[in-house]
């Protein structure tokens, strides 16, 4: 009986997790703005949100009195923020100033099947044929998306910066996350979960200070954008992987990461009110294809491969 209350209070925390990870992108849209009408520079958002989240994790570190990383762990917690802190919060900055929210939703739904992958290339982790089969079909449903999508739009290949350059930047911003998450989960077991991502943050302030400071916005901002800073900067870049890891540890990782299957749904619906965003039939049916390959090709994953795609997702 205990063990059952357990296992459905570490689904609840883990799905909190999902939610609060899935806002992610309606807010870095609200923070920045669009072409038309510009809030803050992707570079601020990036460099102000580890910032943010840098401050916490230091008072966190200070708290629990954790030691300083050895030699070994700091190589993998340098890449894990060259992918996690810099790399995917500003590609993502620049593409959503171009596209919707909901748009890169379907996109980024990519991302557990690449961390996947990641594992399997950087970790030596091996994967049946079947999953391959599965991420090269979830990444042809995202090509023809992005095409039907910049059809629609009046953008063609080559026509500006486009839908078509804005795919390409959240297509890094997937690459580069997941290369981060395989290396942040390579210390993992050593470290702690959430003093992985609490190091990596405190590492990233000789950096993220004096670029938040430098590129501090010299226009009037729209206190939305300013809150949506907040957000990124406390909740997704730091808090959210409280509720996860807790919920991977209480409630199973295989059982607790499939409720990563809704995270762009999560997504898309938040995008409705946080930007007024329309629900678009098209837009939901491909993020239903590609989390139904998602789903199906981490059926196909090795066993030892699932828990790296879980445990490193939480630093989105």
């Amino acid at each position: 009986m205990h063990n059952m209350k357990a296992e459905t209070q570490g689904l609840w925390l883990g799905l909190l997790g999902v939610a609060i990870f899935a806002l992610t992108l309606p807010m870095t849209r609200l923070a920045t703005g669009t072409v038309d009408a510009p809030q803050l520079s992707p570079w601020f958002v990036t460099f102000g949100r580890a910032a943010l989240a840098g401050g916490l994790s230091a008072a966190y570190l200070l708290a629990v009195r954790a030691p300083w990383p050895q030699t070994a762990q700091r190589n993998s917690l340098w890449l894990s923020l060259a992918g996690n802190a810099i790399g995917y919060p500003l590609l993502l900055g620049w593409a959503l100033r171009h596209v919707t929210a909901s748009h890169a939703a379907v996109i980024t739904a990519l991302l557990p099947l690449a961390t996947a992958a990641a594992a399997a290339w950087l970790m030596d982790q091996r994967a049946r044929l079947g999953f391959w089969v599965f991420a090269g079909l979830g990444s042809a449903l995202v090509a023809v998306y992005s095409v039907l999508r910049a059809a629609q739009m009046g953008h063609g290949v080559g026509h500006g910066f486009g839908l078509t350059w804005a795919d390409t930047l959240l297509l890094g911003a997937v690459v580069a996350a997941s290369l981060g998450y395989v290396a942040g989960a390579k210390v993992t077991a050593s470290l702690g979960a959430e003093k992985v991502i609490s190091w990596v943050c405190v590492m990233a302030l000789p950096i993220t200070l004096p670029g938040a400071w430098l590129t501090w916005p010299e226009h009037a901002i729209a206190l939305s954008s300013w809150l949506a800073l907040l957000y990124v900067g406390v909740f997704s870049m730091w808090a959210g992987f409280f509720a996860w890891f807790r919920g991977l540890s209480m409630g199973g990782p295989l059982r607790v990461s499939q409720t990563q299957l809704l995270q762009p749904f999560i997504s898309i619906l938040a995008a409705i009110p946080l930007l007024g965003e329309s629900l678009d039939a098209m837009t939901l049916g491909f993020a239903l294809l590609v989390v139904l390959t998602v789903f199906m090709g981490r059926r196909m994953a090795s066993p030892t491969a699932a828990p790296t795609t879980t445990v490193s997702r939480s630093t989105t």
